[in-house]
């Protein structure tokens, strides 16, 4: 009964923190905007589909492979299906870029968070200079993840991975929904990661969270991280590992910039 007791205590503390608020704030917003998510979600399906025929024969060209490796199809829905698992991942990016922009937009109007603002002695972030740098930050970090994901991560883990099963004596074909997989989400998971910056620092101007508070609950943060890494990234030790570790290097160079830049 006491543990029982411990727990609920420990989940209304959790609830009551600033990340707890955020996340309440968070969920009641995701309510009243669900029709729009949901068709940033569809848009980025249409748009993503018709490109993944190209990349997929492109990344199982044989000079792309580990020495020894050979794609293989097992299914005949295979393939499709693996198109439509692609294209689904960058809905998933469409939403979440859309979600910051709609954060932005409903901060800049919002006077409970005007309030907040001056009650901390913040300035008002100006909406045009806001968006560009935005979306600036959005897309060089968005690069930078894919850049980070395709020359480090992937040659690290199918090396690894590659030589762990040939020196078992194991053969190595592999499925192509499973080598694609694979690629792709470590893409797509190092992109969203690398986003943190900019969601810290939003988080940051618009007062919903102050910097101390962050630095309170640092720990939670670098554990959700990694639950993070877990949920986007394939499911092993090192690639959760090797996706965690730099969104809580970006976390805590955001707070940083944000000590720097910060006007009072």
């Amino acid at each position: 009964m006491s543990n029982s007791s411990d727990l609920v205590s420990a989940v209304d503390d959790l609830m009551d923190s600033p990340g707890g608020q955020l996340l309440k704030q968070s969920r009641l917003f995701l309510r009243l905007k669900m029709k729009s998510i949901g068709f940033v979600f569809i848009l980025g399906i249409i748009i993503g589909f018709p490109i993944t025929r190209e990349l997929i024969t492109w990344l199982i060209e044989p000079s792309r492979l580990p020495d020894g490796v050979e794609i293989i199809v097992i299914s005949p829905v295979e393939f499709i299906m693996l198109q439509l698992r692609i294209a689904m991942g960058v809905g998933v990016f469409f939403v979440i870029t859309t979600l910051m922009y709609f954060g932005i937009f409903e901060g800049l109007k919002s006077p409970t968070l005007k309030q907040r603002l001056a009650e901390l002695n913040y300035s008002i972030p100006k909406t045009a200079p806001t968006i560009l740098l935005t979306t600036v930050a959005i897309l060089l970090l968005s690069i930078s993840g894919l850049y980070y994901s395709w020359e480090l991560l992937t040659p690290m883990l199918l090396e690894y991975l590659t030589n762990d099963a040939q020196n078992a004596g194991l053969s190595t074909d592999w499925r192509l929904s499973g080598y694609v997989g694979f690629i792709t989400n470590l893409a797509i998971a190092s992109i969203i990661g690398f986003q943190a910056p900019v969601a810290t620092l939003l988080i940051l101007r618009f007062g919903i969270v102050d910097r101390n508070q962050i630095k309170q609950y640092r720990r939670q943060i670098w554990f959700a991280s990694f639950v993070m890494g877990a949920l986007f990234s394939p499911p092993d030790p090192l690639s959760l590992f090797l996706v965690a570790i730099p969104v809580i290097l970006l976390f805590e160079v955001a707070l940083v910039i944000d000590t720097i830049t910060r006007e009072q």
